[in-house]
């Protein structure tokens, strides 16, 4: 039988008393790599326990040793890297050189986080009335939880804890079921590191664990990433409960191509971006809009994706690596199939992909459709695998007006070789992160993931300045101290004198 993976309450590793048990397979294989405890209402109550108390201790901590925790833990993290991109490459299915990326991201967040007193100075104001001073004075929530998706279980969880935990809170992470094996050696790392016990728990589970950390009196806090159904659950109960929520949620990003552009880096980061992952980011590029004349590269673009072979981790000439489940398979393939039937024209179907070796691998092809209308399954819904859909517009004011009348706002980029039609279109799109020429524009941590409209519920986001004030309260302080000036009698107003 194969291993039933270990919780993290109260700074060490247990073995769950559930039976429940949640199969983690390797999705080019279907092998049963470990198992996965759904945790008991009470563990899930000790390891809530236990972030409160540690929180009494860990929020007097100096600001300058939480960030020397950070510093030790993101070099841990680069001495490790290979290690994690192993296991995170066999967890999920992604190639080595993609699962690697996938822990640099995280990487890179940890190092801000390294910068936290700089992020958490107040402010000051002297003399705001006669000898009466005003300084705000940033402090830690307490606990908060973290609930990641399937796949970035390297980014994610550090998009969350390691920044959570630096600006003094305690943080509970409920990693995706589905690969929880690369968050679970994150965490061993960050106690080798020296993080006290208590500052950061670790639970496994579905649905039943999630809403318990939800609706749990003693959180304060949550963060989540995934699709755009269980983010408005997120939400919904989690602010109903008068929690602080940010939920990342679904996406349909467009790739504007305008006749002016590079064309050769046109078809090659369009390639890269909706095929990369097999499809499964948040970010990838599923819409390419062809502008005027540069619809004349589609019959390019389908004879450099035929090009693309997925492959398992360990192939290194494999593009991409399969899915993460047969579930999602088939959810794609259904997709596929219903955009033929609604008249979109296919022209390359990776439906019937094989991997030779792999017979039962979650495999699919490079899929590419053109006539593809707005009404269409294919573009309504977030596919969320190696499919890319091609729309024809004959200006940049159709694709702008086509972006802005998508439901999501996550991201969004154009490629053009004109200044004056790049800043009119970042300025006019309706959507969170914009890249000019640049397909995925994820951003590094000093700034925030900002998605916009359904691609996010709540007010602060991830990471970046957004995240400190998402973690902590604002406390201002205003006050006056006396001499032996004679009382000239009771101030009656509210006016400060």
């Amino acid at each position: 039988m194969a291993k039933v993976i270990p919780l993290l309450i109260g700074g060490e590793w247990r073995e769950s008393r559930s039976r429940e048990l949640i199969e983690i397979t390797d999705p080019a294989t279907q092998e049963v790599l470990a198992l996965a405890p759904k945790a008991t209402a009470e563990e899930i109550e000790e390891a809530v326990a236990s972030a409160k108390q540690a929180f009494q201790d860990w929020r007097e901590v100096p600001v300058p040793e939480r960030a020397r925790l950070m510093l030790r833990y993101q070099q841990l993290l680069k001495d490790h890297h290979d290690e994690l991109a192993e296991l995170l490459a066999s967890d999920t299915g992604k190639t080595f050189a993609d699962a690697k990326g996938d822990v640099w991201r995280g990487i890179e967040v940890v190092e801000h986080a390294a910068n936290v007193a700089s992020l958490m100075m107040g402010e000051t104001v002297e003399n705001v009335a006669r000898e009466i001073d005003t300084a705000s004075w940033v402090q830690p929530l307490g606990v908060c939880v973290g609930i990641t998706p399937f796949n970035f279980p390297a980014m994610i969880p550090l998009w969350m804890f390691p920044l959570a935990i630096a600006c003094g809170n305690t943080f509970v992470l409920k990693p995706s079921e589905q690969d929880p094996l690369t968050p679970n050696r994150l965490a061993e790392l960050f106690l080798e590191a020296g993080a006290p016990k208590g500052v950061l728990q670790v639970i496994h589970g579905g649905r039943e664990q999630v809403d318990a950390l939800l609706t749990h009196p003693d959180v304060r806090a949550i963060s989540f990433v995934g699709s755009v159904p269980v983010g408005q659950h997120i939400y919904r109960t989690g602010t109903s409960h008068l929690k602080r929520v940010q939920a990342f949620a679904g996406a349909k990003n467009h790739m504007v191509v305008l006749p002016d552009a590079h064309k050769d880096q046109v078809l090659s980061n369009l390639v890269g971006a909706s095929c990369g992952a097999a499809g499964q980011r948040c970010m990838a590029i599923s819409v390419a809009v062809f502008v005027g004349e540069a619809r004349q590269w589609i019959p390019e673009l389908a004879k450099q994706m035929v090009e693309l072979r997925p492959g398992p981790w360990q192939d290194g000439h494999a593009a991409y690596g399969p899915l993460i489940s047969q579930q999602a398979r088939q959810r794609v393939l259904r997709l596929i199939a219903e955009g033929k039937a609604e008249g979109a024209e296919c022209l390359l179907d990776g439906s019937h992909c094989q991997v030779p070796g792999y017979p039962n691998g979650n495999w699919l092809g490079p899929t590419l459709f053109r006539g593809v209308t707005a009404k269409m399954g294919l573009y309504r819904e977030e596919i969320f695998g190696p499919v890319l859909i091609c729309m024809e517009v004959d200006s940049l004011e159709e694709a702008i007006a086509l972006v802005n009348a998508n439901p999501y706002g996550n991201g969004t980029s154009l490629f053009t070789r004109s200044g004056g039609a790049a800043r009119h279109f970042q300025h006019a799109v309706e959507v969170g992160q914009v890249g000019i020429n640049v397909p995925i524009p994820v951003p590094l941590p000093f700034f925030s993931f900002t998605g916009w409209k359904g691609s996010f519920y709540g007010d602060l986001h991830a990471y970046g300045k957004q995240a400190v004030r998402f973690y902590t309260e604002t406390k201002t302080v205003t006050s006056r101290w006396f001499d032996d000036t004679p009382v000239t009698g009771p101030n009656m107003t509210i006016h400060l004198k």
